[in-house]
């Protein structure tokens, strides 16, 4: 007899002929999805494919976005109300900031727009501090009310490009460059600098604009080159997260495990499908995350060992495979002069990923093209013989 999903039948995973996934999707959301606050028409389609009767998704789905702006929960209410099916697993580029346990417990100061101490206070950050929170508390403008003093800052987290950008880049290289004191001298010994955990490294992002608008990686540009040139030394990142790095899509796989063993789906998941809209965020993140998971199978066996860092909180990789699915209905568009950058056309391509991340024309070739999100359904369905019930 076999294990319920881990046998061979005539050749045949038992698991697929039981409908157990030994897969999951990673669904980018916008582009793929939605545009703005409509729905993709090919989303609903391909959603009737994935949920029973009872709106229970067949197979381990987790949604990937590299927007930060508002609670997760809220992201989770508007897909589902856009696409007609329940929806929960919805990652942020700020999810994996849950793991950061060590910095839960300090003060912090955040960066961004939208209800960032709620935001923050979500993912277990105890003392979070705004810009303009700093800014009205500053030291240096009542240094006698000492209630108005802020704790020590021990950490800088960025989760999204700020309203006023001179006010926060100011701020945050005073408490860089002060050891988390601001309001102090400027002083030498405050290299290495404080950690900084970064959120969304997307240089550009594409609005209701003809032009594609400033993102936050723009604002992380602005900030690591002022760094430089007031003190010669590189900006150093804590981490970095939302797509493309591996941190993200390791919090996805460990997401995507947490949903198979929850539904008792006893299948390992070995394959994630990324499926996205952006050659240089989506198909390259899932890319470079398949490269990594090759690497270590072959260096060596994967085993969970407790290390600095947020990968002290996250187990091992345990997927074989990460394929990446580039839709058409997006950012991607296959009718364009250039539609994929080429080997031989490399060195003319401006790279617009971060400055942590280098540029290797092999990851920004997706392993699938499709029209859209339905055909991308269709396309796993079929390369894994699986046949929901």
């Amino acid at each position: 007899s076999v294990l319920p999903g881990c046998g061979i039948a005539n050749g045949v995973r038992v698991g697929k002929l039981l409908g157990l996934p030994s897969f999951g999707f990673l669904f980018d959301i916008d582009g793929v999805l939605v545009r703005g606050r409509t729905p993709i028409p090919a989303a609903r389609a391909a959603f009737r494919k994935l949920v029973n009767p009872q709106g229970q998704f067949l197979v381990p789905v987790v949604f990937v976005t590299n927007a930060g702006d508002c609670l997760r929960q809220k992201k989770a209410e508007q897909l589902s109300h856009l696409l007609g099916v329940p929806v929960n697993q919805v990652m942020m580029s700020h999810s994996p900031l849950r793991m950061f346990k060590r910095y839960h417990e300090k003060c912090v100061l955040v960066s961004g727009q939208g209800p960032l101490l709620d935001i923050a206070q979500d993912l277990g950050f105890c003392q979070p501090i705004t810009i303009d929170t700093l800014r009205e508390k500053r030291p240096l403008l009542d240094a006698v009310d000492h209630d108005r003093r802020p704790n020590v800052l021990v950490t800088v987290v960025l989760f999204g490009e700020p309203v006023r950008w001179e006010t926060s880049l100011q701020l945050i290289i005073d408490v860089l460059l002060t050891s988390g004191y601001p309001g102090n001298p400027y002083g030498q010994e405050s290299y290495p600098h404080l950690p900084v955990l970064a959120c969304n490294m997307d240089l550009m992002w594409v609005a209701e604009a003809q032009s594609p608008r400033f993102g936050h990686g723009t604002f992380m540009v602005c900030l690591e080159n002022i760094y430089k040139k007031i003190t010669g030394k590189d900006l150093k990142y804590e981490a970095l997260m939302g797509k493309p790095s591996r941190l993200t899509y390791q919090y996805a796989e460990h997401l995507i495990r947490a949903q198979a063993l929850q539904r008792s789906w006893e299948q390992p998941i070995q394959t994630l499908y990324a499926v996205g809209d952006n050659v240089m965020t989506d198909v390259y993140g899932a890319n470079l995350y398949n490269r990594y998971l090759q690497e270590s199978s072959r260096s060596h066996p994967r085993h969970h060992q407790p290390g600095p860092g947020w990968e002290g909180e996250l187990a091992a990789a345990a997927a074989a495979r990460c394929s990446s699915v580039l839709v058409c209905t997006g950012v991607y568009d296959p009718h364009s002069e250039v539609a994929l950058p080429s080997r031989d056309s490399i060195a003319q391509n401006v790279f617009h990923g971060h400055r942590d991340f280098s540029f290797d024309p092999a990851l920004v070739e997706p392993d699938h093209i499709v029209p859209d999100v339905d055909a991308a359904v269709d396309l796993v369905f079929q390369l894994e013989n699986f046949a929901p019930h």
